[in-house]
């Protein structure tokens, strides 16, 4: 079980990219074969990526390998730079909070409009259900990455003798 809750962005991510492929791979063989293709599957991808991009930013946030410009946090004094840093985290949650709440608005926008896809005319909230879970994951994540960094000593920068 704790397996599942610390690699669980992971496991999605891979078993959304193992079935992206399988469905990716047996269209091209279906296309060239028969000359017809799964027009289904072009609806079914895109949305995938969409889900893989959000859950694959779960598991950068976990890493802290986010893009970020620290140049002037690490040329601070340490108090300073906490301060910075704790900014730059509220200000980081702030964004994905607000993410989540208006990915979790366009869903129940979607459901109450009773929109449907376009190739398999499934209702459209089922391709953005996971979105709002996916940034709450990602601010989880973040959060996560924050404390171990907030908690880890700070490097002093190396001491320059004389050039």
């Amino acid at each position: 079980m704790r397996f599942i809750l610390r690699d669980f962005e992971k496991i999605v991510c891979a078993v959304l990219f193992l079935g992206m492929t399988l469905l990716g791979f047996v269209n091209v063989v279906v296309r060239y074969g028969t000359n017809y293709s799964f027009a289904a599957s072009e609806e079914i991808l895109t949305n995938g990526f969409l889900l893989l991009t959000v859950f694959g930013a779960a598991i950068a946030a976990r890493r802290g390998e986010h893009l970020a410009v620290t140049v002037v946090q690490d040329a601070l004094p340490r108090r300073l730079a906490q301060a910075v840093f704790a900014l730059s985290v509220l200000l980081g949650v702030g964004l994905l909070a607000a993410s989540a709440w208006f990915s979790y608005e366009a869903l129940r926008n979607t459901m109450t409009s009773g929109m449907r896809s376009y190739a398999l005319g499934v209702p459209a909230w089922w391709y953005q259900a996971a979105l709002p879970f996916g940034f709450a994951l990602v601010i989880v994540r973040y959060l996560q990455h924050a404390a171990e960094t907030w908690r880890a000593p700070r490097a002093e920068p190396p001491a320059t003798h004389g050039v």
